[in-house]
């Protein structure tokens, strides 16, 4: 019989809601019933992509007999950690203070009071390897309970005060003056010191993509013309895509390599990894002129659209990385992506097949004779290897597929929004600006309730009922710039404006300038989350700095400059010590360096000048620089206003805090001005 979990929107809460555990969803009803029985609280948090939550989940939570017993003596509490990021960041935080670890499935058990006292995170069905089994630690934490209940106690109030603590650094660090040059220098000088010279990327095994600082290091080298920069954006970016990380025939990218060479990945796909990525390689093109980051780029925004679109025109969060071996009957990690030589032979043929292992490296990854995809080398022959790959993804498709998590979550669409329409502007692609729109059409439809405020997920058109968190307004502030840069609608400049008012009001230190995951009349936790530095996603508070950093440059708000500059203190502190966890702010702080520029393209609707100039515009590389355009006379934006045609023709005018260059009708003199590689090229 169905628990409490069925009834849930989350599709990881309901991948639960056959357990014979007694699930209940987080709320105040099931710490109610904590405190009627006298019992601690377990709390489980994962998500639906998440290969170790699946495990335990068939170890344990479907064990009859654990269930009874765990039922018995707990209150059990499910969270998908990405319908409640708050929750997430607050008991990991725990978890990472007492153990110096985290991870997915988190294990927690609380007070009634919702004060954390004993952590963990995935544990067996039996010891293994100085692990205790999931029944030990739920024996020693009753025990506890009933016998040492002060202990407990002094445990919780230990911790309690040292996350606050936490909280009163980042606050101080806050309001400060934001990175200068030399911080600047330095985070590339850190960065450079982890830098993997062999296999790109930074420090070791696993190896996660760093999509924020590679957006970094190509503002960096575009403010300064540092090689080292570009040669670590470069040479990262180029060793991800050939690698087995990167899907070589349907394009996108796993979440993290569990090796230092990007060969095996851990298989699920996260929409933010591949929004960031996307982003990412379209900017290394921009710059660079590098072919393989061009395809790299339509291949990964073609896998968005035919992978992760749903229905109502977002995009799902994630699939996951098991899907049935049809082999042995069991779900396996990867198993959908894996190919043996017999298997291409099946599918190619003897004399295909035999290219297509040499090509990609079908040489045994796994002890059963699979292996993973990779291109090390180009194809000499360009036209066999994409008969090669249209056969094999063909064939691939009948295979089971892994699941989706069809969840709508709205900071993630909100960077795959920025991605999808600056990659169609740039690169002729009407259809992912297309959709780019259709995705801030259901967050505007669904997400955005009528008094502005943002719910964080939706599924098949519903709305679920979690407030939006930080990262939310910005990332979404941040895709509806992007849309008005590309479109030119002004209608999402306001929207986005909007939506900055509300971090301004709800969820800044008015005091220090400090960020905090949470608004001020969100629920309450044993503390209030925030959290300056990059996870897998840009930090809600970095994001935030940058999206009020653009809007001030197209509206010329000092209220807006202001707030991205004291958000960005905390940003100068970290940047010679941990420069990787930092990328986002960095890459705004270099926009702010900049100044950034604003670019203002004004001329008749339809005319070619018009568009020609508006492309040579997005095409620049000065860092963060915002891109307006319009018809002469235009007042709605104030960038664009008092901006009068040369000589009847079509003219652009490049500003910074509102001062600009003489404006100009060239295309070539504009292209110079904000180093447009790709001027004039088709």
């Amino acid at each position: 019989m169905p628990n409490r979990l069925a009834d849930a929107t989350s599709p990881y809460l309901q991948q639960h809601a056959d357990n014979p555990v007694d699930w209940w969803e987080w709320g105040p009803e099931a710490f109610a019933e904590a405190e009627r029985r006298g019992v601690p609280v377990l709390l489980s948090v994962g998500y639906a992509a998440c290969h170790w939550c699946h495990v335990m989940a068939h170890e344990s939570f479907e064990d009859a007999e654990l269930a009874g017993y765990l039922n018995e003596r707990f209150v059990a509490v499910k969270v998908d950690r990405e319908e409640r990021p708050d929750v997430d960041a607050v008991y990991m935080e725990a978890v990472q203070a007492a153990t110096g670890q985290g991870g997915w499935p988190m294990t927690v058990f609380l007070t009634p009071g919702k004060d954390p006292f004993y952590f963990g995170t995935y544990f067996p069905p039996e010891p293994r390897h100085g692990m205790p089994s999931f029944r030990q630690v739920l024996v020693g934490v009753d025990k506890a309970w009933r016998e040492r209940r002060e202990e407990v106690a002094e445990v919780a109030g230990r911790l309690r005060v040292e996350l606050a603590e936490r909280a009163s650094v980042y606050g101080k660090g806050a309001g400060v003056a934001p990175p200068g040059e030399e911080d600047l220098r330095q985070a590339v000088v850190g960065l450079a010191k982890s830098f993997d010279r062999v296999a790109g990327g930074f420090g070791g095994a696993p190896k996660f993509p760093p999509g924020m600082v590679v957006e970094f290091l190509l503002r960096h080298h575009a403010r300064t013309g540092d090689a080292t920069a570009l040669d670590m954006a470069e040479r990262t970016c180029e060793a991800m895509s050939r690698g087995g990380l990167h899907d070589q025939l349907g394009g996108g990218f796993a979440r993290y390599s569990v090796d230092a060479g990007w060969v095996v990945p851990h298989f699920e796909k996260m929409l933010y990894d591949n929004a960031l990525l996307l982003r990412c390689y379209l900017h290394l093109w921009r710059a660079t002129g590098n072919e393989r980051a061009r395809r790299t780029a339509l291949d990964t925004a073609d896998f968005l659209l035919r992978e992760l679109r749903t229905a109502e025109g977002g995009f799902a969060s994630a699939l996951d990385a098991d899907s049935l071996d049809p082999a042995t009957g069991k779900s396996v990690e990867g198993a959908y992506y894996v190919w043996t030589p017999e298997q291409l032979r099946e599918v190619l043929g003897e004399a295909d097949a035999e290219l297509a292992i040499g090509l990609f490296e079908v040489t045994g990854t796994f002890e059963h004779g699979s292996s993973v995809l990779q291109l090390l080398t180009d194809p000499e022959d360009e036209e066999a290897c994409r008969r090669i790959r249209a056969a094999l993804l063909a064939a691939r498709a009948s295979r089971p597929a892994p699941a989706r998590d069809d969840k709508v979550v709205a900071a993630w669409n909100g960077l795959a929004i920025a991605a999808l329409a600056e990659t169609g502007a740039l690169l002729d692609r009407p259809d992912l600006v297309a959709a780019a729109v259709a995705a801030a059409d259901l967050l505007l439809s669904v997400h955005l309730t009528a008094d502005g405020r943002l719910l964080r997920t939706s599924r098949d058109g519903r709305a679920g009922a979690n407030a939006g968190v930080l990262e939310d307004y910005a990332d979404t502030a941040e895709g509806f710039l992007a849309l008005y840069a590309v479109t030119g609608d002004a209608e999402w400049l306001g929207l986005a404006g909007g939506l900055l008012d509300t971090v301004l009001l709800r969820f800044t230190d008015a005091e220090t300038g400090a960020l905090f995951d949470t608004a001020d009349d969100a629920e309450e936790l044993i503390r209030r989350p925030q959290d300056p530095t990059d996870n897998a996603t840009p930090s809600g508070w970095t994001a935030a700095a940058n999206a009020l950093l653009s809007y001030a440059a197209y509206t010329g708000s000092e209220l807006h400059r202001t707030a991205a500059e004291r958000a960005l203190g905390i940003v100068g502190a970290l940047a010679a010590q941990a420069p990787r966890f930092v990328g986002w702010g960095l890459a705004a702080a270099e926009a702010l360096l900049d100044g950034p520029r604003e670019v203002a393209v004004v001329g008749p609707a339809g005319d070619p000048a018009t568009a020609e100039l508006h492309r040579i515009a997005l095409l620049g590389t000065a860092p963060g620089a915002v891109v307006a355009v319009g018809t002469p006379g235009e007042e709605e934006v104030p960038l664009l206003a008092d901006r009068p045609l040369q000589d009847g023709r079509a003219t652009a005018y490049v500003c910074r805090h509102f001062t600009c260059d003489a404006p100009t009708t060239d295309a070539s003199v504009l292209a110079r001005r904000l180093g447009s590689l790709h001027w004039g090229q088709e």
